[in-house]
């Protein structure tokens, strides 16, 4: 994944209890959008825009271990 495509990393615990955020991720789902990289269960996700199409990534990763890794250039 190139770090310049991420549009944001989110925790999931926080946004899921957004009604919205419930809404989006069941849409990106629905869409087949969702990419679930996690083994375990997600603790984030990263949505990433390419070339006019979106995809979310399911992660078994603190959302601070992401950007951390993401700023560091090791995502």
């Amino acid at each position: 994944m190139r770090t310049d495509s991420i549009v944001g990393i989110f925790d999931l615990d926080i946004t899921s209890q957004s009604h919205l955020t419930r809404k989006f991720l069941a849409a990106a789902e629905k869409t087949g959008q969702v990419v679930n990289a996690a083994e375990d269960i997600p603790k984030s996700f990263v949505v990433c825009r390419d070339g006019g199409k979106s995809r979310v990534y399911l992660s078994q990763m603190a959302s601070s271990t992401l950007l951390k890794r993401a700023e560091s250039g090791l995502l």
